[in-house]
């Protein structure tokens, strides 16, 4: 029930509820009955096995795929439509593998995040009409200013083909951040990063909840996923093992053998 998932929240602080969610391919159960709730300045962790998924809850989520069963109440209001319509309602995503248009700039790919935020049509664009040169000018100026934020504005000429990974990364968030959310997605981050990368992108999402935007984040790192979000919640076959504080989570019995290992993770570091 909305009273069992938000009791540590007021209404007012619920920003998204998902209520028994599941999804099923054939005979196959990827999600099952999975109840998930994030705070309007919360970064949530939701970590698991390979397979436990976690991606295809992404997907009922954003509507890359329909949910079997349950429903998603978003700012009060059930979240219905596929990923345009959940975009324009506010809830960005990034995913596990980079979806950038190679042959475009830095720079455009951030564009195209703006489709769901402008108004102008076929006619303004044939007409040139000035609403069209007002929108495209501020969707101009909002790439630059979201390449600059991400920290890779040097690149924004440059095509998403020659970009490193990690810059790819920037790129992506960049353009998920221009359909201006309030929650925002991230698969897996920092797969395939170094160190310091990592770092980086630990800040760079803590300063993304700094303005306003709520974060769900999935990672396999798990001193990223410790040291990073305020909650933590576990799935393990497509079912919600545990939820709580990163300190309860890593020290949960039914984590440690499921996903850890027999000597879990301990975060000293600082953050």
């Amino acid at each position: 029930m909305v009273t069992d998932l938000t009791q540590e929240l007021s209404n007012d602080k619920v920003l998204l509820e998902a209520q028994g969610i599941s999804r099923h391919f054939g005979g196959l159960v990827a999600v099952n009955n999975v109840d998930l709730h994030v705070g309007v300045d919360e970064i949530l962790g939701l970590i698991g096995p390979n397979g436990a998924g976690k991606t295809t809850f992404f997907n009922c989520l954003t509507g890359v795929d329909r949910a079997t069963a349950g429903q998603i109440v978003f700012q009060g209001a059930p979240v219905k439509g596929g990923p345009a319509r959940i975009a324009a309602l506010g809830i960005a995503r990034t995913f596990q593998n980079i979806r950038l248009f190679p042959n475009m700039t830095a720079s455009e790919n951030v564009l195209v995040g703006r489709h769901c935020r402008t108004k102008a049509g076929v006619i303004s664009a044939i007409l040139r009409s000035p609403r069209l040169k007002r929108e495209e000018a501020h969707s101009a100026s909002m790439a630059s200013d979201l390449l600059r934020f991400v920290g890779i504005l040097r690149r924004g000429d440059d095509l998403a083909r020659n970009l490193s990974y990690g810059d790819q990364r920037r790129v992506e968030i960049a353009r998920a951040l221009a359909t201006e959310p309030k929650l925002l997605l991230l698969d897996e981050p920092t797969a395939g990063m170094n160190p310091s990368e990592t770092q980086a992108m630990m800040l760079l999402v803590r300063q993304i909840r700094d303005r306003g935007i709520a974060v769900i984040v999935i990672e396999h790192d798990m001193r990223f996923i410790f040291r990073l979000c305020d909650r933590v919640v576990v799935l393990d076959q497509g079912m919600k093992l545990t939820e709580g504080s990163p300190e309860q989570v890593q020290h949960d019995p039914k984590v440690i053998e499921a996903y850890l290992g027999s000597q879990g993770v301990t975060v000293n570091e600082p953050a």
